[in-house]
């Protein structure tokens, strides 16, 4: 069972003062099911790897009751994946060895603690139902996955390739989170935890958690998982996640509300659809998709233009897609009409194969909803994976808002606004994209200009 971290940021060697190991030297750690080693097989001042090398001792888990107990018999407890395939073994290791460092404390070089690095985990062998799993956990985390599927028997390619992968991320990120995202996530991974679940369970979640599990989109299949299934105890850690008095829907219409009634007087809703539609209409495309679609709104729209063969809506919402099937009548349209408009309930930060074969895709007022990670991932998620022919993206000119009476200075227009990017924010932004992803990408107001800060939306159109 191996895993390894790579820096290579100059000096690369600096990983060894985060994790408090050196490089110089190998490090040895008995544990109740075997040993752990350390020991580094590159460390030089561009680039340091880190290694964690398990040795687990099939004989040792079953005297100590550690090991799987399933229908298979008295045999399987013997003959089995665990001394090889990532684990809550593994979890358990890296608390153990490097809790100093997934604490966020390092006594040589403290400065370093919060200091973003290039930063490459790998884990050899871990086990997992599809490569979708590994993405729809990771990528809204900001990372980029990789992943290698092991054959059973390099000599009988008839026996197929099983559940195993090697599984390579990628991510700009302190040491300490990328601990905490490996200390949590793999168990989730791991249908068959070595350890009891219990009260104290919940409590290493939420602490290992705290930044960033309650805003991930599969916030309740992790904490389902990592309980093992435990009802009480699922119900008790999303409870603490998350107020379970305060509905999320009716919060993110209030808030939708209050962004509408700073910009009714100028009917810029209005004049976002029908420029989207427009633009959309230009480029010819006939296949499109409404990312973060809400309650419909556009997609009534563009159910008018018969040029668009195929409508797909979707959003994480799912009482958003309620009010927007029930505005729209769906139940009640044409069949030929109703042949034309789907709505699904699903999150923009990982791949989702029923948006592949669109040409043309519309994200109104959606980005500058998500954080830095979430933005990472979408972008891979809509311009890498997805990859329609024409993507038209809509996003406020921070620039504007000084015209709105009823905003007060530097405030933005939407609580939940993670960002409002001024046009050249949004100019630079759009330009990488479109250069990272093989688009070309042009930019047009939305609303009237005004001389000095221009228009109070601003529209990119991305070209592949």
């Amino acid at each position: 069972m191996l895993l390894t971290i790579t820096n290579e940021r100059p000096p690369a060697t600096d990983l060894g003062y985060l994790l408090h190991k050196s490089p110089e030297r190998l490090h040895s750690f008995s544990l109740a099911y075997g040993k752990a080693h350390v020991f580094y097989p590159e460390a030089t001042p561009g680039r340091c790897t880190f290694a964690l090398l398990l040795e687990i001792d099939p004989i040792g888990l079953v005297r100590n009751h550690r090991g799987p107990r399933g229908e298979a018999g008295a045999l399987e407890q013997y003959v089995n994946d665990r001394p090889y395939v990532a684990s809550s073994f593994l979890s358990v290791a890296l608390a153990r060895v490097l809790g100093t460092a997934m604490a966020g404390r390092s006594k040589g070089r403290p400065e370093l603690v919060e200091e973003a690095l290039p930063l490459t985990a790998r884990i050899a062998v871990i086990a997992s139902p599809g490569e979708e799993s590994f993405r729809k956990l990771f990528e809204p985390l900001g990372y980029e996955v990789r992943t290698e599927k092991h054959p059973l028997d390099e000599k009988f390619p008839g026996w197929g390739t099983g559940p195993y992968y090697a599984l390579e991320l990628r991510k700009k990120s302190t040491v300490r989170d990328l601990l905490t995202h490996l200390y949590v996530l793999i168990p989730v991974l791991d249908p068959d935890k070595h350890y009891w679940v219990g009260d104290d369970e919940v409590d290493k979640l939420l602490r290992k958690g705290a930044g960033w599990l309650k805003a991930h989109p599969e916030r309740e299949y992790i904490v389902r998982r990592y309980l093992k299934r435990r009802g009480r105890l699922t119900r008790l850690a999303l409870a603490q996640l998350v107020d379970e008095t305060a509905d999320p829907d009716a919060e993110q219409e209030k808030r939708l509300e209050q962004e509408e009634a700073i910009e009714k007087p100028l009917k810029l809703h209005e004049l976002r659809l029908n420029e989207v539609t427009n633009r959309l209409k230009t480029s010819g495309v006939q296949r499109v998709l409404d990312l973060g679609c809400g309650e419909g709104r556009l997609l009534r729209v563009l159910l008018k233009e018969k040029q668009f063969k195929e409508i797909l809506g979707m959003d994480v919402s799912h009482r958003s897609l309620e009010v927007a099937a029930d505005r729209l009548n769906i139940d009640t349209m044409p069949p030929l009409q109703k042949q034309r408009i789907k709505l699904i309930q699903g999150s923009l930060m990982y791949r989702d194969k029923r948006l592949a074969g669109f040409d043309g895709a519309a994200v109104v007022e959606v980005i500058e909803h998500l954080d830095e990670p979430r933005l990472a991932s979408f972008e891979r998620v809509l311009f890498d994976f997805a990859r329609p022919q024409t993507v038209i993206v809509t996003t406020p000119n921070s620039e504007y808002n000084v015209k709105f009476e009823t905003l007060p200075a530097g405030q933005m227009r939407h609580k939940d606004h993670r960002f409002e990017w001024t046009r050249a924010q949004f100019k630079q932004w759009a330009t990488v994209i479109a250069g990272r992803f093989g688009y070309s990408v042009s930019f047009f107001p939305v609303g009237e200009e005004d001389a000095t800060v221009g228009a109070p939306t601003q529209m990119g159109v991305f070209t592949r």
